[in-house]
């Protein structure tokens, strides 16, 4: 099922105990909010597009078949600098992987 962001969207492809599998698409000139999760990891593959990932105070460009992890606890986003959609493969670990375990601290859509 297909959730639509401000930013673009994301769909779970899989899921099971202690782990989700989903797409996530962010579109030209967008940014996901500056977060972090209490209760799970995340590994990000980057599909297509160029990606600017934060992930704690460093920021870096990843690329198609380049892939990153973000500890659970850490603070990081996703951003698209680009002119054609960024797509990425996350795959969530842990034994909370709902949205309400998105903690934002910042967000360019006033979501709290």
């Amino acid at each position: 099922m297909r959730t639509d962001r401000p930013w673009g969207f994301f769909e779970t492809l899989s899921e099971g105990k202690g782990f989700k599998v989903k797409r996530i698409v962010v579109n030209p000139g967008c940014r996901i909010s500056l977060q972090t999760h209490k209760h799970r990891s995340e590994h990000w593959a980057i599909v297509s597009g160029a990606a600017i990932v934060w992930i704690g105070h460093s920021k870096k460009e990843y690329k198609p078949d380049e892939a990153c992890y973000i500890p659970q606890g850490e603070v990081h986003r996703i951003e698209n600098k680009g002119k054609v959609i960024v797509e990425i493969i996350e795959v969530q670990c842990g034994e909370i992987l709902r949205e309400d375990d998105i903690v934002r601290i910042e967000d360019d859509y006033n979501r709290s």
